[in-house]
């Protein structure tokens, strides 16, 4: 009996699929294998810590880091797992009796130890960075500077950790850190391939400039496209993970905000006619007594000194914010400028450029006065409205509503919120323009904006020159081929079945 027509080649054709189906089940199955065995090479799981103590002008602050050993030059997997403070004043307020510095961080090192695993604490390294407070004291009396930072090293190297060393820090490497810290924890660094290409196309510049403000120094850093080199003791280069960097970095000494107050109250004094001050930057009601002997032993107002006729002076307060910001604006120095253009004082400062973060005593003094919850940075005309209104307000009106805050404190907030408008306006020139560019920052994460942990980064090399090598894939990547590969060899043998059992509805028409 004849065959029926058309079957060789039906069964040809069928022979061909099969052929087609099996190549390219194969062909998934060994890209399966392949991706798996490329992606999913064993790692090392462990946590690694680290330690850096801030020693600032008014006291200290430990902090604890942390981050998965595996992964410790990529960009943000470094976190701040507890801070500490220090009771008592700043390593510098130890001056007259330096053998007490070190032992006032027993408590906060102890707390360290209970926080990072007692297995690790040899290997651990710790950190202490003192800055503008301790710059001061170099200055004031280098013996007790060098015996300070003795008596802290003595401390620390006792400690089970593994001390990497207690030093005074410059105001360009204050500046410096701070700029990594908080594009570190941005993420502002490591920007490839299409990421890359889309944050370009919504801003202007790729990192964000650091302004911090301490109690003795400020800082301000950004990289900037107008850099010129008619002052390079401002100018920084940093390559990291494979890109350079131009910056450009002050430290302001003295200007930091309680030098700030200390040099106006020896402006002040240059015209007092008795030991009564009115001041226009204390709330109405207010009165301090200052020992005159003790104000000018400060190297912020020495060159202030002046014989008086009487030892004490008696500061009342007025609660004017606007004479307060035209004593304070007497700081800051616009007569002369060597330079193309400058800040204050004759210092060199490039225009301004990009997202700044501001942090430390500007973060915490906006914050007292309510001004960094808005979801977008307030304008300024209702920053400087907010900070008028709170200085207007009664000391005995202030004092009840805030009574959990120390006197010293809750009386110079006033004072503090005019000087960082001065400050940001008239030294450095922020406008209405470009206010809102300006974003208060306490913490980024769960860490501190502040200069630890860019300390910490460099000092460990945990920020490459160039890019660390990487997995073929991210891991999004891996799992979308994954999840591709499989659906079609699902597909494939669905596909096959079909082919082969195929439904009695299906098979209707067939000759």
């Amino acid at each position: 009996m004849d065959e029926p027509k058309g079957t060789k080649p039906k069964m040809s054709s069928t022979r061909t699929i099969l052929v087609i189906l099996g190549f390219l089940s194969t062909l998934a199955l060994i890209a399966l294998i392949a991706v798996a065995v490329t992606q999913n090479q064993p790692l090392p799981k462990n946590i690694k810590y680290g330690i850096v103590l801030d020693a600032g002008s008014s006291h200290t602050n430990l902090y604890v880091y942390e981050w998965p050993a595996e992964k410790e030059n990529d960009t943000g997997v470094v976190q701040q797992v507890e801070v500490c403070k220090v009771e008592g004043p700043g390593i510098s307020g130890y001056s007259h009796d330096t053998e007490k510095a070190g032992p006032s961080l027993a408590q906060c090192l102890q707390q360290a130890k209970e926080v990072i695993p007692s297995a690790q604490h040899k290997e651990t390294p710790v950190y202490l960075g003192a800055t503008a407070g301790m710059r001061l004291l170099r200055r004031q009396n280098e013996s007790a500077a060098d015996e300070v930072l003795s008596s802290v090293g003595d401390t620390l190297r006792s400690a089970p950790f593994n001390f990497q060393g207690a030093r005074i820090i410059t105001g360009e490497e204050e500046g410096a850190y701070g700029w990594i810290t908080i594009n570190y924890l941005l993420g502002n660094f490591k920007q490839s391939g299409w990421k890359k290409f889309l944050y370009t196309l919504t801003s202007v510049s790729e990192t964000s400039g650091a302004l911090d403000l301490g109690g003795a120094s400020t800082q301000i850093t950004f990289v900037s496209k107008d850099l010129s080199s008619e002052s390079p003791e401002n100018q920084l280069y940093f390559r990291l993970y494979g890109k350079d960097y131009q910056v450009y970095t002050h430290s302001f000494l003295c200007y930091g905000k309680d030098q700030a107050l200390q040099q106006k109250l020896a402006r002040d004094l240059q015209t007092v006619e008795n030991s009564s001050l009115p001041d226009p930057c204390f709330h109405k009601g207010y009165e301090r007594t200052i020992t005159i002997s003790d104000f000018f032993k400060n190297p912020c107002t020495s060159d202030k000194k002046k014989q008086l006729p009487f030892s004490q002076l008696y500061i009342k307060g007025e609660g004017d914010y606007q004479k307060c910001r035209e004593s304070i604006q007497k700081l800051f120095d616009k007569s002369n400028c060597p330079f193309s253009s400058c800040s204050f004082n004759g210092i060199y400062l490039p225009p301004l450029q990009g997202d700044f973060g501001a942090f430390s005593a500007f973060y915490f003094v906006m914050n007292f006065l309510n001004l960094t919850s808005e979801p977008n940075p307030l304008a300024l005309n209702k920053v400087t409205s907010t900070i008028e209104s709170f200085c207007a307000r009664p000391w005995q009106e202030v004092k009840t509503a805030y009574h959990h805050i120390k006197e010293k404190y809750l009386s110079e907030y006033c004072f503090s919120g005019a000087y960082i408008l001065s400050l940001l306006e008239n030294g450095y020139e922020f406008t209405e323009n470009n206010w809102q560019r300006i974003h208060f920052l306490g913490k980024i994460g769960s860490s501190d904006a502040g200069w630890t942990l860019g300390y910490m980064l460099n000092l460990t090399n945990m920020i490459p020159a160039e890019e660390p090598a990487r997995p073929p894939l991210s891991h999004g990547s891996y799992v979308g081929l994954m999840v591709l590969c499989s659906l079609v060899l699902v597909s494939v043998l669905l596909f096959a079945w079909l082919l082969f059992h195929k439904p009695k509805c299906l098979q209707k028409g067939i000759v």
